[in-house]
Formats: structure tokens, sequence, C-alpha cells
């Protein structure tokens, strides 16, 4: 992502927790949602932890690892990243900071 569009995409007081490289595409976790970029002109996905479905993270042994996003809404596409093995600790950072936050919504959004 280049950072004249992570200037456009952030609001100003939006804080970037967590970035990732994966072959080709930036994962960018925020305070406030998650995005992802492989081009210059938009992101590919970008969306509230909310709006996250399912996160799957596979690691082979002779391949590149494969990071699976899958929104809750049809009109967002699912990601799929391949990611080297030197971002494993970058990824496993972002999918801990999504989980939090996951966990968080969850339990406010259960029934009493």
């Amino acid at each position: 992502m280049s950072d004249e569009l992570l200037t456009q995409l952030l609001h100003a007081d939006e804080k970037i927790q967590v970035e990732a490289q994966g072959e080709g595409s930036r994962l960018v976790v925020t305070d406030r949602r998650l995005a992802v970029v492989s081009r210059t002109d938009r992101p590919d996905l970008d969306i509230p932890f909310e709006g996250v479905r399912r996160i799957q993270f596979d690691i082979e042994r002779l391949r590149p690892a494969t990071l699976v996003i899958v929104p809750e809404h049809p009109d967002n596409h699912p990601q799929v990243l391949a990611i080297p093995p030197e971002q494993y600790s970058a990824v496993g950072e972002a999918l801990a900071a999504i989980g939090r936050r996951l966990a968080g919504h969850a339990a406010h959004d259960a029934p009493a």
C-alpha cells in the first residue's frame, strides 16, 4: 500500500496496529478495521471488524502460507493472500488483534 493511499484510507484519529506483507498484497489492521491492498488506487477489502465472517491461516511445508479473509457481506469479496515465512510473526500479531476485536464484539452482541 502506498503511503498516499494509506493516508487517504485512514481517519485522522485512526491508528495502525499491525501491518503484514503478503506476496503482492498488504494486510493492514487498525484500531477500527482491516484492509487488504494489492494495488495503489484502492483497497481490495476495507471492512470494520464486525464485517469479518471468518479468517483462516494455513501453513504448508514447501509453499507460502495462505491467509483467507471471508467478509460477512457478499458484496465484499473474500481475499486470499500468499504469506511468506518471514511474515508469519506479523500475521500472527494481526490475527491476534483481529481475534480480540471479534471476541469483544461477540461478547457485546451475545444475548444476556
